[in-house]
């Protein structure tokens, strides 16, 4: 049994509920599918960040801590922890809200990324600066 949890006192970057097209038959939902949502997720504050186009060209870490089930409702808090020249490193945690158990909130996965600003024609460039 896990400790129940509250919603961090953030700005949340997606909110979304898995439905049955994304998990096995025992409605247990895909990992793949949560690490898609982590992308877009982390995407939302690099490409802020980075004024425009972003890449991602690195998953640093991935952790599932908890199992995601059909009928979550998933909270991905995201924020940029690290800047480069070009590139800009994300974390990204998740929460689930467990509909079907009185609304337990429970950690389920964390995970780090870096993207890549990129111009029109998708190479490289550098970021704003911040002034």
């Amino acid at each position: 049994m896990t400790d129940s949890l509250q919603l961090p006192d953030k700005p949340v970057a997606l909110r979304v509920m898995p439905q049955p097209a994304d998990s096995n038959v025992h409605g247990d939902v895909f990992g793949g599918w949560i690490m898609a949502q982590v992308d877009i997720a982390g995407s939302i504050p690099a490409s802020r960040r980075a004024n425009g186009r972003v890449a991602t060209i690195s998953v640093n870490s991935f952790i599932f801590k908890q199992p995601v089930f059909v009928g979550d409702l998933l909270s991905f808090y995201a924020e940029v922890v690290k800047t480069g020249n070009t590139s800009v490193t994300v974390s990204v945690e998740v929460y689930a809200q467990r509909m079907r158990l009185n609304g337990e909130v429970v950690k389920v996965t964390e995970a780090m990324l870096t993207y890549v600003a990129t111009d029109r024609d998708r190479r490289p460039r550098a970021l704003p600066s911040l002034d």
